[in-house]
């Protein structure tokens, strides 16, 4: 009877890798067109203004919405089927990009029409993420989650690679209203591999039924979940802090290559960046992550931060290839043992709730740092490192003046900040052996 019982369980196991697997397909491939997307408005806005700060108003029209949604999101991902989320959540974006694609096409793209566009496909996009980790939990085994995880990092870092050295490459040839085209093939692609799966409802929990009431009841109970736990509570905390640094890496970084290169150097960066994370990407999803999933957590944050006061030392594409590489092997690890901790301590059941909040408050962050980076930039930063600016001779004989060294200044700032993050939180024992405090929510 046992052996019965074990085969049964492995053969559901082996049936919901596959059908992960199929769902993963999917997801990759409308990354690499979401990619191309994001890196050719990026280009157009920068080569449209070149405004530091409209450039970062962009990431800013996708956060703030996403963020706000966000817990109402997770809540309807829990009370719907995860599949519907994640077609809905496709079909919202993919008829955005038509819209950005078509009006590029008619000669009427405004900057402010991307910001609406991005803003309302983030509120479709915040159903994606919460309902794609929900739905790994009930198909993968607990023992494979983070190589599940690694998984999804590896497709982004394909993505990461291949996306913009495709759309540099036909960005000058098709333009981007052919950039976008290609996009909406491949959620196309993606709708195609949800509308050929089921995914299982979970179990229903006690804390699900504890959750369970109106809209709004059930989006705050993410947030209590979590605040009744102290070592998940404090590990998002963590995330928060690295993501308000980090947010300022992510937007600045394309201004201060672009101010002393090209959009094609700056497509290279990326895809080798892109290796860096597929080789961080493809070590997790074999290796599985050190047996302290928090070490790995933590510890990536701390490299994280080098990388990113190497990036921002000097205007040399050497070294700043070398620093992206860095930071690319070591983020999907750090992501991902992350994320297989909180699929574990969390019930499935409950997962849209716990993890919509989970994104909201670490993400929270990120929307000052898009405010502050590009007046920060463009008024202070910048001015004061230029060749005649007041710091042009002192903290200019160590990492150069001229366009760009301002933003250069500004990362060796935030990489600091990052190391600290991560010291301080190692230092606290209800984060280091939070996996030891709170039980497993997730059967083998």
């Amino acid at each position: 009877m046992i052996g019965k019982i074990k085969g049964a369980t492995e053969l559901v196991s082996e049936r919901g890798m596959r059908t992960f697997i199929l769902v993963w397909t999917g997801q990759f491939v409308s990354l690499i067109g979401s990619g191309l997307t994001w890196f050719g408005l990026g280009v157009w806005v920068w080569q449209e203004t070149g405004s530091v700060t409209q450039f970062a108003l962009i990431a800013v029209s996708a956060s703030v919405p996403a963020t706000v949604f966000s817990p109402f999101a997770g809540a309807l991902v829990d009370r719907w089927d995860r599949r519907r989320a994640m077609i809905l959540s496709d079909t919202g974006a993919a008829a955005m990009t038509v819209i950005i694609a078509v009006l590029f096409y008619f000669n009427s793209l405004e900057v402010w029409h991307i910001y609406i566009a991005v803003a309302i496909g983030a509120m479709f996009g915040s159903l994606q993420w919460p309902a794609y980790s929900a739905a790994t939990t009930v198909l993968v085994p607990k023992r494979h989650l983070a190589r599940a995880a690694g998984m999804v990092q590896t497709a982004q870092a394909i993505s990461q690679t291949l996306s913009p050295l495709i759309a540099g490459a036909l960005i000058g040839l098709i333009q981007l209203w052919g950039i976008l085209a290609i996009d909406f093939i491949t959620f196309l692609f993606a709708l195609l591999t949800l509308a050929l799966i089921q995914i299982p409802r979970p179990k229903v929990s006690a804390a699900g039924e504890e959750g369970r009431g109106s809209l709004w009841k059930e989006a705050a109970f993410g947030w209590k979940y979590i605040r009744s736990r102290h070592g998940l509570f404090v590990l998002l905390w963590f995330f928060a802090g690295v993501n308000f640094s980090l947010a300022f890496f992510g937007v600045l970084n394309t201004p201060m290559i672009l101010s002393f290169s090209t959009p094609q150097v700056l497509g290279a960066i990326r895809s080798v960046g892109g290796l860096g994370m597929i080789i961080g990407g493809l070590a997790l999803s074999t290796w599985g992550g050190p047996t302290r999933r928090v070490y790995g957590v933590i510890g990536s944050g701390a490299i994280l931060g080098v990388g990113v006061i190497v990036y921002g030392l000097r205007p040399s594409i050497p070294l700043i290839i070398a620093a992206e590489v860095i930071i690319m092997v070591v983020m999907p690890i750090a992501n991902g043992c992350s994320q297989a901790i909180w699929q574990v301590k969390t019930p499935p059941d409950i997962q849209g709730k716990v993890f919509s909040v989970r994104r909201m408050i670490a993400g929270s962050m990120t929307p000052i740092s898009f405010l502050l980076a590009g007046p920060l930039a463009d008024r202070i930063f910048e001015p004061l490192m230029a060749v005649d600016g007041a710091w042009a001779e002192s903290m200019g004989k160590i990492i150069g003046v001229g366009p760009g060294r301002g933003i250069g200044l500004m990362l060796v700032i935030v990489g600091t900040l990052v190391i600290l993050t991560a010291v301080i939180s190692f230092l606290y024992p209800r984060l280091r052996y939070l996996e030891d405090e709170i039980p497993d929510m997730v059967d083998e």
